[in-house]
């Protein structure tokens, strides 16, 4: 793969920057701003499986932004059986966003493993979150100098695993499918997308399910070093 590539190509969340530790902090600020006697632990176990889920239905395009933002939390109240008035709700779904971006851990080596690749490659970010989220992550992070390019699904109207995502990207990139690699931590959205459209792929698999479908697998960042 090393002698091909020469572009490679990052998703954010969940792949570098480590969303739900970031988002675990986030919920703790926001309950405690707000005077909300919640039980985080039993929250966040609720929460984290259902807002994959609304993710994924963002993606396929069946929910709306402002439906995301408002679904998964009262979804994740209603599951531990904790009355919020639905004025608290989109409340919370505001300040959770504007809180969100000033905790900033990244996985463990993700700046060693930038280091190690901007000066062999062009290192590109292609993500579904949300542009002014997106970049307030990677400044306040101090990883966006990293990368030439960012594209995110606002810019382009459609989401991964859609291939018009990935086409967008490697056009503003000046890359093609054949010289560039998708890392990111979704087999459906990061790895069959970009498949699909001829890139090559390695999924990070920070959980390690071991469900890698066949697919270049990591477990930690460092360990791209075997592939490029």
């Amino acid at each position: 793969m090393r002698d091909k590539i020469k572009h490679v190509f990052f998703d954010l969340d969940h792949t570098l920057w480590d969303f739900d530790k970031n988002s675990g902090l986030t919920f703790e600020k926001i309950f405690k701003l707000n005077s909300l006697d919640v039980n985080l632990t039993a929250f966040l176990e609720v929460y984290e499986p259902i807002n994959l889920q609304y993710w994924k239905l963002y993606r396929e395009e069946k929910v709306t932004k402002s439906a995301l933002r408002y679904g998964r939390l009262r979804e994740a109240f209603n599951a531990i059986n904790v009355e919020v008035e639905d004025d608290m709700i989109n409340h919370l779904s505001v300040a959770y966003i504007d809180y969100l971006t000033t905790f900033n851990n990244l996985f463990e080596g993700t700046l060693e493993i930038l280091n190690y690749l901007k000066d062999k490659y062009h290192l590109h970010i292609i993500t579904n979150g949300f542009e002014e989220a997106q970049e307030r992550k990677m400044n306040n992070a101090n990883i966006r100098d990293y990368f030439k390019t960012v594209t995110n699904s606002e810019m382009v109207g459609v989401k991964k695993p859609n291939p018009k995502i990935f086409n967008f990207a490697l056009n503003i990139a000046n890359a093609s499918s054949s010289n560039s690699v998708m890392i990111g931590d979704s087999l459906e959205a990061d790895i069959e997308g970009a498949n699909n459209v001829g890139m090559e792929t390695i999924y990070f698999d920070y959980k390690n399910l071991n469900d890698s479908n066949g697919y270049k697998r990591v477990t930690t960042l460092n360990s791209i070093k075997n592939y490029l």
